[in-house]
């Protein structure tokens, strides 16, 4: 396969979980221990990790920074890291911390200009935007809050300014298993063909993922599909 398989840790009070539709009122642990949900993934030959810090999300600075440190430490995964990335002393913490790349998307709304601060000292590589969209509009502050932003804009925007790797997670999909939002995604690849873009919300099978990489994705981001045992390590392993 060319598309590339992300696996995605969602961290939230230092367990393994995940949200239904980003809500933190409906969660499900499914292990306690994020290092053995790391090594699992590693050992089935993935190469990257999409480590999320929920906590750090809802209050708006990094928080699960230990966990990254520990996973990035004792595997050889190739992190992204996001969730409460507010200010320079986060992003610092988390790159000090085993981060290869920092997710931005709550930052790219509220601050524009201190993003464009680090992308110039960093370099725009080491950085993946995250556009997280309810009904195309974008959502920050661990979906929490809803802006009038179109999803369209958003990444013209910075990919203009040298984003090169962006991921979308359709809201309304993410963690309810009805497939990706191809539609949408559709669209965004129609209009930015040059753009690295990453699926994210509502895989549920092996098919998904094909269907993604004929439409023109480049990653797709899989966490409940794993989890819930509808995807094997052992089928992702063979790609």
């Amino acid at each position: 396969m060319s598309i590339e398989i992300i696996p995605a840790i969602d961290i939230l009070y230092g367990k393994c979980v995940r949200l239904i539709q980003g809500d933190y009122s409906r969660q499900k642990i499914y292990n306690e221990n994020p290092l053995e949900v790391a090594r699992q993934f590693e050992d089935a030959g993935l190469k990257r990790l999409h480590l999320v810090d929920l906590d750090g999300a809802k209050e708006g600075h990094v928080r699960n920074w230990n966990i990254l440190e520990t996973i990035a430490g004792k595997t050889k995964l190739i992190i992204d890291f996001g969730g409460g990335i507010g200010e320079s002393k986060d992003l610092q913490i988390v790159f000090d911390s085993g981060a290869a790349m920092a997710t931005v998307g709550s930052i790219a709304v509220n601050n524009e200009s201190l993003l464009r601060q680090w992308m110039q000292a960093y370099g725009s590589d080491q950085f993946l935007l995250g556009a997280d969209v309810r009904d195309e509009k974008i959502a920050v502050s661990g979906w929490l809050i809803d802006t009038e932003i179109r999803i369209y804009d958003f990444i013209e925007k910075y990919q203009a300014a040298g984003i090169r790797q962006v991921f979308c997670t359709d809201i309304n999909r993410d963690g309810v298993m009805r497939g990706p939002s191809l539609e949408l995604y559709n669209k965004i690849l129609a209009q930015f063909p040059d753009l690295h873009f990453i699926a994210s919300g509502g895989i549920r099978s092996m098919e998904d993922i094909f269907t993604l990489e004929e439409a023109g994705c480049k990653g797709v981001i899989i966490g409940k599909a794993i989890y819930e045992g509808m995807i094997s390590l052992k089928e992702l392993a063979a790609c």
